[in-house]
């Protein structure tokens, strides 16, 4: 079942993104956050435009997927940078494809037309998800992140709506 998060589901979307922090070539962060840093960033997320979903399995939030407006700019607005999340437990069961299944369905009642995914280049699972869903490789950054002592580098990823 693909819902809404609510506040209520903030320490598992921290729990389940403090992993991908923790396998150190998933995401940018270098530290864990806490459930209190990202409250700005849950309630930055509004049902009708930039959602923040949540997949329950057994009745767990097995992962989650939220969009965000690209650049920060009104002339970006139909383009979405999307964050995709599987709990460890739920890795290879499909939780990923059904999140960005949804995601791209949904896109055009939410007025987007351009999906961007940033992922590092040795995040092959991210970026094998991406591609088999028509993302396409759009950008290529060489060492522009650094983390635990590693230049890594940065490929966009993007999809037409």
């Amino acid at each position: 079942m693909i819902r809404d998060a609510v506040e209520a589901d903030l320490p598992a979307i921290v729990e389940i993104y403090n992993h991908a922090v923790a396998a150190k070539t998933i995401t940018a962060d270098v530290e864990p956050v806490s459930v209190e840093s990202r409250l700005d960033w849950f309630r930055s997320h509004s049902p009708d435009r930039y959602p923040l979903w949540v997949l329950e399995r057994d009745n767990q939030i097995a992962g989650w997927f939220a969009f965000r407006m690209y650049y920060g700019r009104e002339a970006y607005r139909s383009t979405a940078e999307i964050s995709l999340y599987v709990a460890p437990k739920f890795h290879r069961q499909g939780v990923g494809q059904t999140l960005l299944k949804h995601a791209i369905a949904q896109s055009p009642n939410l007025g987007i037309r351009t999906l961007l995914g940033i992922a590092f280049a040795e995040n092959m699972p991210s970026v094998e998800l991406l591609k088999k869903f028509g993302f396409a490789q759009w950008g290529y950054l060489p060492e522009v992140a650094q983390s635990w002592q590693c230049d890594r580098d940065v490929i966009i990823l993007g999809r037409k709506i």
